[in-house]
């Protein structure tokens, strides 16, 4: 029992100092990202989310906060988990290989403005990897949320978050943190956005 304790509490404490390293070193850069999502939903842009394994229960994770509601009563907002859809998934993997799993549908869904964003613990998937680079071609921009050293999917994307570590469960833990933070600064953005937006509004007919 008291070793199983010991590797509760190592647990806790690594995810924490993950955690700590990260909002020592990237917290600027999380909030750029929320501005360059909220700034393509202000423009009724979309988000289009993707990742393997873990990092697909992520980027669906994140996709039902942004539809759906995070904290605050609003508007739902769009945003597609391209993991979901198992029929699109597996047509594309069998005809034409599992690298293009994303890619393919980036190049169907995405529109230029919209921000695409490939999660990846490595910042190595190939499927994920081709997708951001597809997406960068059309005009999309770019996101990837990855890990250890970011790999090529850091170097591709135009705002990358390298989580510091290279322990997948932690990495995995801090992806979706991260993701949470985003859309609290995204509703806290869009929302406060909307509230500016309708006083003026109430200013200027009050002036007629």
């Amino acid at each position: 029992m008291q070793s199983f304790v010991k590797q509760v509490q190592q647990s806790l404490q690594d995810s924490i100092e993950t955690k700590r390293k990260l909002m020592d070193q990237e917290a600027g850069l999380i909030v750029r990202i929320a501005q360059e999502m909220a700034g393509a939903l202000k423009e009724g842009r979309k988000i289009l989310l993707f990742g393997n394994g873990g990092s697909a229960a992520d980027a669906q994770h994140i996709a039902a906060e942004l539809v759906g509601r995070f904290m605050a009563e609003r508007p739902s907002w769009p945003a597609l988990a391209l993991t979901a859809n198992t029929s699109t998934l597996t047509a594309i993997g069998n005809d034409y290989g599992y690298e293009q799993t994303f890619s393919r549908q980036v190049e169907g869904l995405g529109k230029p403005g919209d921000v695409a964003v490939g999660i990846s613990t490595s910042g190595k998937s190939p499927n994920v990897l081709r997708a951001i680079r597809t997406a960068k071609t059309m005009g999309l921009k770019t996101v990837a949320l990855t890990g250890g050293h970011g790999g090529p999917l850091a170097q591709a994307a135009d705002l990358a978050l390298v989580v510091p570590s290279h322990n997948t469960q932690r990495i995995q833990e801090t992806h979706i943190t991260v993701g949470h933070i985003l859309c609290e600064i995204i509703e806290g953005e869009l929302l406060n956005g909307a509230r500016k937006n309708q006083a003026a509004e109430r200013v200027s007919s009050s002036h007629h």
